[in-house]
């Protein structure tokens, strides 16, 4: 294939598989930011939300589709898009780490990967889930540009385009506050200077900027008291032994992507156990690779490191009620992805043959099957929270949500069966407490 044609390639897959995503609906958080936030239903709403509202990026385009008349299909269609020129970029990044080899196919399946992994689907087919790959589009377009610019001695595009789109991501979702870590550890990788004293100078803009964002954030009226609230969740040391098994559940979620659920049922952890120590052992084990690798292997090291960096916003030191969710594996995951293709190329290289590839092209046709089977759980809020509740069966928000899906479509049996299963669980859930007593109260009346 061409290489001027190979980007458009993964980016036409990825809207095929993601064809069947056009029959879902509104789900679960798309109510509180989309259906029933008024701050993104009129021009003049979004505009008075600016001085103390979050997020204004993404706020500004759930405004365009919620105006544009297009409905559902406005929304799916920008996530979609959205996806597809994330392929795009991913490609072009990928080309760039794997230019030793001459085919570009390494890049090609990274972006491949990228496309069809059934693990994206929170972040393509869930509406609000674009929080993450919208991010992911100005945080890889910043990294494309200052890419671009180091290479081409082009300040332009180091010190110009890639700052603004890196604004762009910031005010879209805060974990892009990761990309001057990447920055640097790109250059140590991939530049022609290694000492941080020569590389420093080159990122002060991004380096300044997250400085001014990280304390935009600290007095912002909207993200103080939310950081504040999440540091009084749980302690530091339930917070780490507990991403300990949230990150390896991502990782596992990756390799294997088989039950994903859009709300895990993960222990909250005080205490270290055999297993728990194992998985702990296990990551350090491979952010340790990582380092090692990063200048005798930069494409290993990178990617491995890459993984972890960009989930250190929400799977470190801040605690928060949910310990993983898919979505965030949405940007994380294309270093896991790149560290596959260019070992699949390698290994192609040594043994001679086209196995290799035939073989991977055999899991990216299972991938993208299971993405268009994972897609349908959308179609309807019974359907996703039926799912759920089957996959999270001691999780008592699962029910509460099954039950208020039932009720919405009439089935108040089920209704009050799936509430009743919630207050078994947890008796003082306060959620499936009030909603039964509104179904009855509602059922009296009739």
């Amino acid at each position: 294939m061409s290489k001027r044609y190979a980007p458009l390639l993964p980016a036409t897959v990825a809207c095929l598989v993601y064809l069947n995503s056009f029959g879902g609906t509104f789900q679960f958080d798309d109510y509180n930011v989309i259906v029933n936030n008024g701050a993104v239903h009129s021009w003049s709403a979004w505009s008075h939300d600016l001085p103390h509202g979050i997020r204004p990026v993404l706020k500004f385009t759930y405004l365009l589709n919620w105006t544009s008349g297009l409905g559902l299909f406005g929304f799916h269609l920008l996530n979609l898009l959205i996806h597809a020129i994330n392929t795009v970029f991913i490609y072009f990044i990928s080309r760039r780490i794997t230019k030793d080899f001459p085919s570009g196919v390494p890049a090609l399946c990274t972006a491949l990967l990228f496309a069809v992994h059934p693990v994206q689907t929170e972040a393509v087919s869930y509406i609000s889930g674009r929080s993450a790959s919208l991010m992911a589009t100005f945080y890889l377009g910043s990294m494309l540009a200052y890419i671009r610019g180091s290479d081409a001695k082009k300040h332009f595009w180091s010190h110009g385009v890639s700052p603004v789109l890196f604004i762009m991501g910031l005010l879209t979702k805060e974990i892009a506050l990761t990309l001057p870590a990447v920055l640097l550890l790109w250059e140590l990788a991939f530049g022609e200077r290694k000492r941080l004293a020569a590389i420093l100078p080159r990122q002060i803009i991004h380096w300044g900027l997250f400085a001014a964002a990280s304390f935009f954030l600290i007095a912002h009226p909207g993200y103080g008291p939310l950081l504040e609230y999440s540091f009084d969740i749980r302690s530091l040391k339930e917070t780490l032994l507990s991403q300990v098994n949230g990150v390896f559940y991502l990782l596992s979620k990756l390799i294997v992507p088989y039950s994903l659920n859009i709300d895990p049922d993960l222990p909250v952890m005080s205490q270290w156990t055999v297993l728990l120590a194992l998985k702990a052992g296990l990551l350090l084990a491979l952010i340790c690779a990582g380092l090692m690798r990063l200048k005798r292997s930069p494409g290993f090291g990178f990617g491995v490191l890459w993984f972890f960096i960009v989930l250190v916003p929400t799977n470190s030191l801040i605690p928060r009620l949910d310990l993983a969710n898919e979505r965030q594996l949405y940007l994380s995951s294309w270093g896991l992805f790149l560290v596959i293709a260019v070992a699949c190329a390698k290994l192609q290289v040594r043994a001679g043959k086209n196995l290799v590839y035939w073989t991977m092209a055999a899991v990216l046709v299972a991938l993208a099957g299971c993405t268009i089977s994972r897609n349908q759980v959308y179609r309807s809020e019974i359907a996703l929270w039926e799912d759920t509740a089957s996959k999270s069966p001691h999780k008592p928000r699962a029910f509460n949500n099954l039950g208020y899906a039932y009720a919405l479509a009439g089935r108040n049996e089920d209704a009050a069966k799936a509430y009743r299963e919630a207050l078994r669980l947890k008796p003082d859930y306060k959620p499936a407490r009030i909603n039964l007593e509104s179904l009855r109260k509602n059922l009296d009346r009739d």
